[in-house]
């Protein structure tokens, strides 16, 4: 199977960003979300970062309305997935939430239709226990913002069919990204490396070893990263570290156990950039 028509469930940062890179592949591309206003904002962000692409001399005028004139908006998630090759699921991080979605996107979609999460932490295998055929169930785990980041993690599930693994490489190949395949994991790759690297920051921190800000422009100019993590972490949103944190303590130990001054900052409500204040004040 060729992937020619793809299904957007969720249009927050995530999903809108997926959606903006699949349309500017020149794939049809639906969004689903709850509420209107949300996918009029979706819409108007990927209006926003084409626009800034066409600023920049990366795509033209006329393949930016082009890229637009691919998507298309719905509250309705079964018009959404019709027909849909391909479902990406990028709904927030709640493992039963998921699961909900993913028996009902089996009742709506055809049988040879690949249904994969965006989670970038949940089991793919409980996430697949949800539909009566696992096999068409994967990770593909995008990284913020979509439109920028070059990679797409492709988790397989325990009964992931190899030949669904195999069409979503081609899939990512075709949307300009890379791919690296792993098993179905806690924290598959990234997340497990990110939050063993972040939490040590705040470990180093909280022992008074050094500030937040030596810290960051130590990641920044001795290893090369374009972020410090305690910006990162202000950018991504501080409260939901805490539930991956968790997931992660139970399966590995106390190395993944949250560190209190990231605890005291959430209890307080300063969540990062979306709050005004995480680690640093914006």
């Amino acid at each position: 199977m060729v992937i020619k028509r793809v299904a957007v469930i969720g249009a927050g940062v995530m999903g809108h960003g997926i959606a903006e890179v699949v349309s500017l592949a020149g794939m049809r591309v639906f969004v689903n979300d709850i509420k209107e206003e949300i996918l009029e904002k979706a819409l108007s962000a990927i209006s926003t970062s084409l626009e800034r692409m066409v600023k920049k001399g990366i795509i033209s005028v006329e393949n930016k309305e082009a890229s637009l004139s691919r998507i298309s908006l719905t509250p309705n998630y079964a018009i959404a997935v019709r027909d849909s090759d391909l479902v990406i699921e990028a709904i927030p991080e709640n493992l039963e939430l998921k699961k909900t979605m993913f028996r009902k996107l089996e009742d709506f979609t055809e049988s040879g239709t690949i249904l994969a999460s965006n989670t970038s932490q949940y089991s793919i295998t409980e996430i697949a226990s949800a539909v009566s055929n696992p096999s068409r169930v994967i990770g593909m785990h995008w990284f913020n913002p979509p439109a920028v980041m070059k990679l797409i993690e492709i988790v397989k599930g325990l009964e992931t069919a190899d030949a669904v693994v195999e069409q979503v490489k081609d899939f990512v190949r075709k949307v300009g990204k890379e791919a690296v395949v792993c098993k179905d994991s806690q924290g598959f790759i990234s997340t497990r490396m990110l939050m063993a690297l972040r939490l040590e920051c705040y470990r180093i921190l909280e022992e008074g070893v050094a500030t937040k800000e030596d810290i960051d422009k130590t990641l920044r100019l001795a290893f090369g990263h374009p972020m410090g993590q305690f910006e990162l972490a202000d950018f991504s949103g501080l409260d939901i570290e805490i539930p991956v944190c968790e997931a992660l303590t139970k399966i590995y130990g106390d190395r993944f156990r949250p560190p209190q001054n990231l605890l005291h900052l959430v209890r307080a409500g300063r969540f990062g950039r979306k709050t005004g204040g995480g680690w640093y004040d914006y």
